[in-house]
């Protein structure tokens, strides 16, 4: 539907200094720092550049806000009582859905192409910039895949059908469907991120197993197929759970949705097996590693969206300033908004180099890439999701009460600031993962001690921060200092990588801004010729 033009001459008053709404925007074009961090031509590329432009378009951010305003439903029961476990969502949700489906968010990393995971994290970047919680069943169904890979027995070609491109929501087993999703229900009430005090027990019926007990969290529970735990004889297990079975439903029984802050669109729910089949992944008492494969994909997702989401929000932040005066003077021409726009910016850019970074290592192949993929992935996630929801709401304060409407996409971008650092482990599960690689595979510590000694010559004060580093924490960090070690850690990797990735004037204000120097803890502090250097080269399209 065409948008119609307000009338701005009105009986009572003239509409004046009030940005008008923003047209179609390119996602892609409009992003000079994400076309640097990727392959110049390919296949890919051109795919992001349909994607980008697909979501910047007015009729996709209806879409998406259709979504949210229309949360899924549960239908449990008909109207005989007869048992349906059935989500109800919007229409506009399948929109998002099929989109990004096509676009194959959840597949391009495992068909063969030049930088797949890369081209993959930078379509995470691009969707969370605009409906991110139909990014969750994609995210899953991306991670979920090599663990179906190496899987041996399952009935039916479900690694196959989980790289379609075509969006198929229909209620019918995984053999009639053009394609699936693949969720994962691990949580469990007295365990939380302790899964291995999960009760789901798991008994054998022939080949095949049967579930009995209650999650707590079932991500996207329309899902055709969930990774799960269970107790099996001989230990926690991992187990792939269909949704429906050639001869109907599977004994999956929903128990509630989830009420969630955020991720609305996006149904999260408690469910149960009530002897369930399911179908053994991995060796028997070995499910924690098992699906440890999935929890290491998911994690580069949720290092790349807080960065998605930082992008959309100063994105809304300088189209309101561009268009808007106070006091005689447009507000981005004011120096001080000026110093906190070019502050926000460096940790969007320095989240996005880092984020960036660790998906080229999931690219690699040899040892040495997979041994920074571990450590670099948490040290992303960590420090990207600590800062999100403080750049976020500093865009909400730029924008001032119409921040905080819902007219805008700030309070959407607001509410889901904080999800990704805590989903697939909060703050301090991450810090103290961090240890224990470091600990225990030297590889991954020579990695990352060779990623930080490559930039060194590039910047006096970056070789200076990364000595005092080193010198502050050797080989054994003190458990309480984990979050501080981690943040020191992942701002260096950052500043390593926008000294390979970015404009030299992002790089040098980042490492003296964040690494040396006097800086207050809030936004905006930051010289003003720092400021414009920042805005000139970090936001191209400021004062449009």
């Amino acid at each position: 539907m065409a948008r119609l033009d307000g009338v701005s001459g009105l009986h009572t008053h003239e509409v004046q200094n009030q940005p008008a709404p923003a047209g179609d925007r390119d996602l892609w074009q409009d992003d000079p720092a994400m076309r640097r961090m990727l392959p110049g031509d390919g296949a890919g590329v051109d795919g992001l550049a349909r994607y980008g432009e697909l979501l910047g378009r007015c009729a996709t951010r209806d879409a998406a806000r259709e979504a949210n305003r229309h949360p899924p439903e549960l239908c449990l029961f008909d109207s005989g009582g007869r048992r349906l476990d059935e989500v109800k969502f919007h229409p506009a949700y399948h929109q998002m859905m099929s989109m990004s489906v096509a676009a194959g968010y959840h597949a391009v990393a495992w068909q063969g192409g030049e930088a797949g995971h890369r081209t993959h994290a930078a379509m995470v970047y691009l969707a969370s910039q605009v409906e991110p919680g139909h990014c969750c069943p994609l995210t899953m169904t991306y991670a979920a895949y090599p663990v179906l890979r190496a899987a041996s027995g399952l009935p039916g070609d479900w690694a196959d059908r989980m790289l379609s491109h075509r969006y198929d929501p229909s209620v019918q087993p995984m053999a009639a469907k053009a394609g699936v999703t693949v969720g994962m229900a691990m949580t469990e009430k007295q365990g939380g991120s302790d899964i291995r005090a999960n009760t789901t027990r798991a008994e054998a019926d022939g080949a095949n197993w049967r579930l009995t007990g209650h999650k707590w969290f079932c991500s996207a529970p329309m899902s055709d197929a969930f990774l799960t735990l269970a107790q099996a004889p001989g230990g926690l297990t991992c187990f792939l759970v269909p949704r429906w079975l050639d001869q109907g439903r599977n004994a999956i029984r929903l128990q509630r949705l989830k009420d969630k802050l955020g991720n609305r669109s996006n149904a999260s729910a408690e469910i149960e097996y009530d002897c369930a089949l399911a179908w053994q992944l991995g060796e028997e008492g070995n499910g924690v590693r098992t699906i440890l494969e999935m929890v290491h994909h998911t994690r580069l997702d949720t290092a790349m969206a807080p960065a998605g989401l930082m992008r959309a929000a100063l994105r809304e932040a300088v189209h309101w300033v561009s268009h808007r005066s106070a006091f005689q003077r447009r507000l981005v021409d004011q120096p001080l908004m000026r110093a906190v726009l070019a502050d926000l910016v460096l940790d969007w850019q320095g989240s996005l180099a880092l984020g960036m970074l660790v998906a080229q290592s999931f690219d690699g192949q040899d040892p040495q890439d997979r041994a920074f993929a571990r450590i670099g992935v948490a040290l992303a996630k960590y420090l990207s999701n600590k800062l999100c929801p403080t750049v976020v709401a500093e865009a909400m304060e730029v924008m001032g009460g119409m921040g905080y409407v819902e007219d805008t996409p700030l309070p959407l971008l607001y509410r889901e600031a904080p999800l990704n650092g805590i989903w697939e482990g909060s703050g301090n599960i991450i810090c103290l993962d961090v240890l224990r690689t470091l600990a225990r595979d030297p590889l991954a510590a020579r990695m990352l001690a060779a990623r930080l000694d490559a930039v060194q010559g590039h910047d006096p004060a970056l070789d200076a921060a990364l000595a005092q580093h080193r010198a502050r924490w050797g080989a054994d960090v003190p458990e309480a200092e984990a979050r501080w070690f981690a943040e020191r850690s992942a701002l260096l990797l950052a500043a390593a990588a926008l000294v390979d990735s970015a404009e030299p004037a992002i790089a040098e204000t980042f490492i003296q801004t964040r690494l040396v120097g006097d800086r207050g803890r809030l936004g905006g502090a930051i010289s003003g010729r720092s400021a414009q250097r920042i805005l000139a080269v970090g936001l191209p399209f400021a004062g449009e």
